[in-house]
């Protein structure tokens, strides 16, 4: 990559593979410093006088708990299936998204980091949408019609805290979008939490009556 992804030079036109050359990013662990990034940048002079790449994504290493390199033979990790089954492919993703791995520094694989991954943002999560789900069903009891998503009325609201809560989840959107073009990975979990704390401690505390119809269908509908 760029070069043996299309076959270079035998099975790509010069115009072709100009259109992809340089790569937008390759990915590799530190490892490779050596390795594979030296041989391609020393390929890609001397054939392109060019580097081969926009950017260099370079993830650290993960070790084992107590710091020692992973092992098969020690089986000094936990089963992934095991973490996958029991706190969900998600939760691992996003525990390694958070961790020093993606700024190329190493990573003691923790169990318990992934637990509070589940703990700290998946469940709130579920919890937002489940109440979310549950005032949607008792509006549809109270009022005998179904509900209906009117993305009209997004953003209209006189509201206060709905303001509020729209603007917070705009601003998580722009920063998510601009920390990812940047490939800056690890800074996007900051954000969320800082969102999801937003939006469960305060926003639907604070409308938890609204929400229940206490204050009018009307109110409950908004």
């Amino acid at each position: 990559m760029p070069f043996a992804q299309p076959h270079y030079p035998f099975s790509i036109k010069e115009e072709e593979f100009s259109k992809r050359f340089p790569a937008n990013f390759i990915a590799e662990g530190l490892d490779q410093t050596r390795g594979w990034f030296y041989t391609l940048n020393v390929i890609s002079t001397a054939i392109k006088n060019s580097e081969p790449y926009k950017n260099l994504v370079v993830n650290g290493l993960i070790l084992a708990e107590d710091g020692t390199k992973m092992s098969k033979s020690k089986q000094n990790y936990p089963d992934p299936m095991m973490m996958v089954n029991n706190y969900s492919a998600d939760s691992v993703k996003l525990y390694m998204l958070n961790s020093p791995v993606v700024r190329s520094e190493p990573l003691k694989f923790s169990v318990d980091g992934v637990k509070q991954i589940l703990r700290n943002v998946f469940l709130p999560w579920y919890n937002s949408y489940r109440f979310l789900i549950q005032n949607i069903y008792r509006m549809e009891e109270v009022t005998g019609s179904n509900f209906v998503f009117n993305s009209e009325l997004r953003g209209r609201t006189d509201n206060i805290l709905d303001n509020w809560i729209i603007a917070a989840n705009q601003t998580l959107i722009k920063l998510f979008r601009e920390e990812m073009d940047l490939y800056k990975l690890d800074t996007v979990l900051r954000h969320l939490l800082s969102f999801l704390d937003d939006l469960t401690r305060w926003y639907i505390r604070l409308n938890r009556n609204r929400m229940k119809g206490h204050e009018g269908v009307d109110e409950m509908n908004k």
